[in-house]
């Protein structure tokens, strides 16, 4: 996609949107939310997803998804106090690996503010080699590709 069409993503694009307010803490020194924020976020509304959608127990299973890359693209300012909709998208499933698309908007805008690019990778807990994704959470996210 273009940095343009990247612009006009909308809500109804992503496979799940999950809303969430923003902290006073989260402000920067210029009175908006600092760039490391946006990726807490992201990171939140991922694991937030395969935890409820695919009952997935981060804390004792033998799989650990890590993050292998990450980035986004920032459009506009967002600020406190705010409610925003962060919305996630499977872009790819690989065997061991989900790259996600994320969007971020102010729940009172339709304008995406950015949009970010996040790899998960499952590794084994204890040998950290590379494994299949867990079963049960590629079943949620191919259930959400089908559905679009």
């Amino acid at each position: 996609m273009t940095a343009d069409a990247d612009r006009n993503l909308t809500r109804d694009h992503f496979d799940h949107v999950v809303r969430v307010t923003t902290r006073w803490s989260d402000n920067d020194m210029y009175g908006h939310l600092n760039n490391a924020v946006y990726y807490e976020l992201f990171d939140s509304a991922i694991n937030g997803w395969l935890v409820t959608g695919a009952e997935f127990d981060v804390m004792a299973s033998p799989e650990l998804g890590v993050v292998a890359e990450s980035g986004c693209r920032f459009f506009r300012e967002l600020e406190y106090p705010r409610p925003l909709d962060v919305a996630v998208r499977v872009e790819r499933l690989g065997r061991s690996s989900i790259t996600y698309s994320l969007g971020l908007f102010d729940a009172q805008s339709a304008e995406l503010a950015a949009l970010g690019h996040w790899v998960h990778v499952y590794i084994d807990r204890d040998s950290r080699a590379s494994v299949p994704m867990p079963a049960t959470v590629r079943e949620l996210l191919e259930q959400a590709v089908a559905a679009r």
